[in-house]
């Protein structure tokens, strides 16, 4: 027995022997799976805009997963398109197997037609042969949904008031969102919408009849208004027609507020100084008024005189510096030339005690003595001779030129 257990061990140790390589277990090579290549296409791409005279293709989908194409004859399904002949944007697609009671109708106006949509639709064809790709609107811009109804059923009951959300008019739509800005809106536009509302609600056709009654009993001074288109079309300063002295006629307070007076003192104060001053800088007709400044004995009247030639001169500056040789250069110019001349021309008859020589100012105003005699004469002024120059007389009461109109001449 323990020979027989001797040899069994010998045995095993013999079938253990480090020699003898183990059995070792090899990874299996996973295959790569193979991308299947997608064949590029380059193509010219042709976009085509929407031509009211033909009607573009039609893009819809059937909800109850009826295929037409199914059937042995795919051509007995019949399609009608149909527009409403009021209203352009309706558009009806009907779609009707042959040989069944059912309809499939999709519309542009109803259902999730309705939804806000944020995009366009378009339908492309691509030609592999041609290598073009046409891209093409579709009907209304809009994916019909057919619904299957029961042919010659009436569904007009059926469908809820409110399903042509896109018919609405301009003003339901207005008072729709005046509702968001109401419930949904921030303070800001709340308030502007407020506003709005009460804009339009005072432009109403209640406060124009209104208006309209109040204008009716209004009485028109018609005086008054000859008055202020006369002075708008000659382009004169504030004038009163019924003056009965010459410093009535035209106001000087109406030239000069009491708040400019402060700020045309520089000839006085010069005068005031007793030191030597150039007088170059000054226009002609500044200069030859500043001894008859000096005679004056008055001061309330010398400080006036004085104040009047230092406006007089900044507006003559005025027109220097945006004139050069006489050419009116626009840029930042927003007073018209007439405007302005004749607001010198009276501070002249100002100065002049209302009778004042020509031919300074005009040098000054570069312009013609006779250019200047018309400025004058369109305020109301008479023109003379004195010491053989022109002179401009202020009468009063004033009598402005009447406009004379050439009448044309008939054909013989």
């Amino acid at each position: 027995m323990e020979s027989d257990a001797e040899d069994t061990k010998s045995q095993l140790t013999q079938n253990q022997d480090p020699s003898t390589p183990k059995h070792k277990h090899k990874k299996r090579k996973t295959k790569k799976a193979t991308v299947p290549t997608i064949p590029t296409v380059q193509a010219a791409v042709q976009v085509y805009p929407e031509n009211p005279e033909k009607t573009p293709p039609i893009v819809a989908h059937f909800s109850s997963g009826f295929d037409p194409t199914k059937k042995p004859d795919p051509n007995s399904t019949k399609i009608g398109l149909f527009r409403n002949a009021n209203r352009a944007k309706r558009v009806e697609l009907v779609v009707h197997p042959d040989g069944t009671n059912v309809d499939f109708v999709g519309t542009s106006y109803t259902g999730a037609a309705t939804s806000d949509q944020y995009c366009n639709y378009a339908l492309g064809v691509l030609d592999k042969a041609t290598q073009t790709l046409k891209i093409v609107p579709i009907v209304s811009n809009k994916l019909f949904r057919l619904e299957p109804k029961v042919k010659g059923y009436n569904y007009s009951d059926m469908e809820p008031a409110t399903s042509a959300v896109g018919e609405l008019t301009a003003q339901e739509k207005a008072e729709k969102q005046m509702q968001l800005h109401t419930l949904y809106g921030t303070k800001k536009s709340i308030r502007e919408s407020k506003k709005m509302q009460s804009l339009k609600q005072a432009g109403g056709p209640d406060s124009l009849k209104d208006l309209d009654a109040k204008i009716k009993h209004l009485v028109v001074n018609k005086e008054a208004l000859e008055s202020a288109e006369a002075q708008s079309s000659r382009h004169i300063p504030l004038f009163n027609e019924s003056a009965t002295t010459p410093e009535e006629a035209y106001p000087l307070d109406k030239i000069i507020i009491t708040g400019e007076w402060d700020d045309v003192q520089d000839i006085y104060n010069k005068l005031q100084g007793g030191n030597e001053v150039k007088w170059d800088a000054f226009p002609n007709f500044v200069l030859n008024k500043i001894q008859k400044l000096k005679n004056i004995r008055v001061e309330e009247e010398k400080f006036k005189l004085a104040c009047i030639c230092t406006y007089i001169t900044h507006l003559i500056n005025f027109k220097d510096q945006y004139t050069m040789d006489g050419v009116s250069s626009a840029k930042g110019h927003r007073i018209p030339s007439s405007l302005r001349n004749n607001y010198v021309l009276v501070l002249t008859l100002h100065v002049d005690a209302f009778q004042t020589e020509l031919t300074d100012i005009a040098k000054d105003l570069r312009m013609g003595e006779a250019n200047v005699k018309d400025h004058y004469e369109n305020l109301g002024c008479k023109l003379t001779k004195k010491n053989g120059k022109p002179v401009a007389i202020l009468p009063v009461p004033l009598k402005f030129p009447q406009e004379q109109r050439r009448q044309k001449k008939g054909k013989r």
